[in-house]
């Protein structure tokens, strides 16, 4: 049979399950957008700009059952929307990219966005896939499927050349998807088990978890009750494991981590890691002590012992391995006695470190402890939370408790500042039951707050909180004990009232700790029908224990020569101004 490349496309997509593209359409990718929209299970999302389709695109895969596609022009397309694509390669995020190309049966160069895309985006993809024939376009996109979502995920790129997009050629079938032998995740090595079992009945151990486990929700649980184990996270990881339960810790276990787990944490015996990579992020710029006695278990082999030395290292799907740790376990009859000791110790951490946030109320701006503590009491644990890279990211890993897989979502490892307004837009289209609310710092906000305009668009109705302090927050605070100057970090003043009538959103601003529950009444009122924007003036003088921790790590690894002429240059500085 003979048919365009465009339809093949489409037919492909709707057998892998797509639900939404984000993109934009242009002369390389306008019959794939004709095509797309008669799709009746498959809707094609106008975005303001290519940056955004990509974050969308990275929030449908994290928040729900679809992959995400973003669907871009080659060249411009593809460069606006790298940002995205490159956050899903370092946070273990599927994603297909799907660009239209240049025509190759003309004979010419220097077409319109003609560039190396493949070589471009080498080091941020999986994958890099271009048919040659309209016969391949099918398999092809299926190919690119696999690869994004076998072992750890990531995003593959597919470039449909012009010449197949527009016109008709020979298809001998058009196959349906069946998922391929190739996915078929890592044989678990039974032995390797065993021995991790034996050393976790051996020694007194602390878990660690990551995004990589955040299907194993339930299962999380189980392990840490029969082993009596705190229980740590990265950022992403936040959730993996319930926050209310009493063996939860925070994030992280080092000395930026919040005084349950960095107290909890200086006892235990052996670390059993799980979905993890030991990042700069997660780890407090690698503040913490070589683990002993380390189990650690992930999708991707080439991430052990990368900053630290396993014992015994186990490559595998983390809820397979997890299901056999608790079997096997449960076969060697072990389960050790409930310490309420620890647990008591966990809670009493916790309280303390809490009250420290709220001790009294502010009359001159938001407190962020009084701020979360009202936002969680206002959120049911199935709503989503979706933050930006700032100060407001670690504030919110601090005092968000955080109870329900995916509950919440952040740019991680690639912490690309602009990730909050459209993946929380994106969020909302694929949870339309759920609250999802955006916590954004105020220069994050600027990159990407046009794209308010298509929540508007769709009729959605996420919450947006922007966190104003008039300056690109942490680093600012980076920048004033030890240089005692502002280079570029206060922001000019934006009218986000605005922005907000802009983009078709209501607006709101809380001034003070004693606004925030009537205007919380008002903004999450069951009648609204329009994005909301809110402007939280929010009091940043006390610095989370990530952001002490971080300094203080940092500032031990200089050179004895260079500690002494950074101290020097900040009193000196703060001395005379």
């Amino acid at each position: 049979m003979n048919i365009s490349g465009s339809y093949c496309v489409r037919y492909a997509l709707e057998q892998i399950g797509v639900k939404y593209t984000f993109g934009i359409p242009g002369v390389h990718n306008t019959e794939i957008y004709d095509e797309i929209n008669k799709s009746e299970t498959i809707t094609p999302i106008l975005v303001t700009h290519e940056g955004c389709a990509s974050f969308m695109a990275d929030s449908i895969t994290r928040t729900g059952n679809s992959i995400g596609v973003c669907l871009v022009v080659p060249g411009a397309g593809l460069t606006h929307a790298a940002s995205g694509i490159a956050e899903a390669y370092l946070d273990g995020i599927a994603m297909l990219v799907i660009t239209g190309g240049t025509r190759r049966d003309t004979g010419r160069e220097y077409q319109l966005h003609q560039i190396d895309q493949e070589k471009m985006t080498h080091g941020f993809s999986k994958g890099y896939f271009r048919p040659n024939t309209h016969d391949e376009i099918t398999q092809t996109i299926y190919d690119a499927y696999e690869l994004a979502v076998s072992g750890e995920p990531g995003p593959v790129i597919i470039e449909i050349p012009g010449e197949l997009q527009l016109l008709q050629g020979k298809v001998s079938s058009l196959p349906n998807y069946s998922p391929s032998p190739k996915r078929d995740k890592p044989i678990l090595d039974r032995t390797l088990i065993e021995k991790a079992c034996d050393l976790l009945m051996s020694h007194n151990y602390g878990i660690y978890v990551g995004w990589g486990a955040v299907k194993a929700f339930k299962e999380l649980e189980e392990l840490a009750e029969l082993l009596e184990a705190p229980v740590c996270t990265t950022l992403q990881g936040l959730s993996s494991f319930r926050a209310s339960h009493p063996l939860h810790t925070g994030m992280g276990f080092g000395r930026s981590a919040v005084p349950a787990a960095e107290n909890t944490f200086k006892n235990i015996e052996g670390l059993l890691a799980i979905g993890v990579r030991f990042s700069e992020l997660a780890t407090g710029s690698y503040g913490i002590d070589d683990p002993q006695n380390l189990i650690h278990i992930d999708i991707n082999k080439n991430v052990f012992d990368k900053n630290y030395q396993t014992t015994v290292a186990i490559h595998a799907d983390a809820l397979e391995a997890i299901k056999a740790i608790i079997e096997t376990l449960k076969q060697k009859k072990y389960q050790r006695s409930h310490d309420q000791t620890l647990r008591d110790q966990i809670k009493n951490d916790k309280l303390k470190y809490n009250y420290q946030w709220i001790k009294e109320l502010n009359e001159n701006k938001v407190g962020p402890g009084f701020f979360f503590k009202a936002l969680r009491d206002q959120l049911s644990d199935d709503d989503i939370v979706v933050a930006d890279d700032g100060n407001h990211t670690f504030l919110t890993e601090e005092l968000m408790p955080i109870n329900s897989p995916v509950g919440f979502i952040s740019p991680s490892d690639f912490n690309c500042m602009g990730y909050c307004v459209p993946a929380t837009i994106a969020a909302k289209l694929n949870n339309p039951n759920k609250e999802v609310v955006g916590i954004v710092g105020d220069g994050a906000f600027m990159m990407t707050c046009m794209e308010i305009i298509t929540a508007s668009n769709l009729g959605l109705t996420p919450i947006f909180f922007i966190f104003n302090d008039g300056e690109l927050g942490q680093i600012s605070m980076f920048q004033k004990i030890p240089l005692n100057r502002k280079t570029c970090t206060v922001l000019p003043s934006l009218n986000f009232e605005g922005v907000a009538k802009t983009t078709g959103a209501q607006y709101f601003e809380i001034h003070n700790d004693n606004e925030i529950e009537a205007k919380f009444k008002e903004i999450f009122s069951p009648k609204r029908t329009t994005p909301t924007v809110v402007n939280v003036k929010i009091d940043y003088s006390k610095k989370t224990k990530f952001t002490e921790g971080v300094v203080k790590t940092n500032l031990g690894r200089f050179p004895l020569r260079d500690k002494v002429r950074i101290l020097g240059r900040a009193l000196k500085r703060h001395i005379v101004g």
